[in-house]
């Protein structure tokens, strides 16, 4: 058995740096959620920080979905 370590410390780096980002985002929406009540109003008359929070929660489902279409679609 022949172990592509190259390859393999590349698959590493890019789950590691994927995991953190999507921590970082949900962080980010959870932080951002409860300011959007008494934020200022913005974009359509919604607050901006509660868009941003449904943005980074969007993108961690995103990030999620995707994850699991590699896994069952292989």
């Amino acid at each position: 058995m022949n172990i592509h370590w190259g390859l393999l410390g590349t698959v590493f780096g890019v789950s590691l740096g994927i995991t953190l980002l999507t921590v970082v985002l949900f962080s980010l929406g959870v932080a951002a959620w409860p300011r959007g009540d008494a934020g200022e109003r913005a974009l359509g008359g919604r607050p901006a920080a509660a868009v941003a929070a449904v943005l980074c929660f969007a993108a961690c489902l995103a990030v999620a979905a995707y994850g699991l279409a590699l896994i069952v679609g292989h």
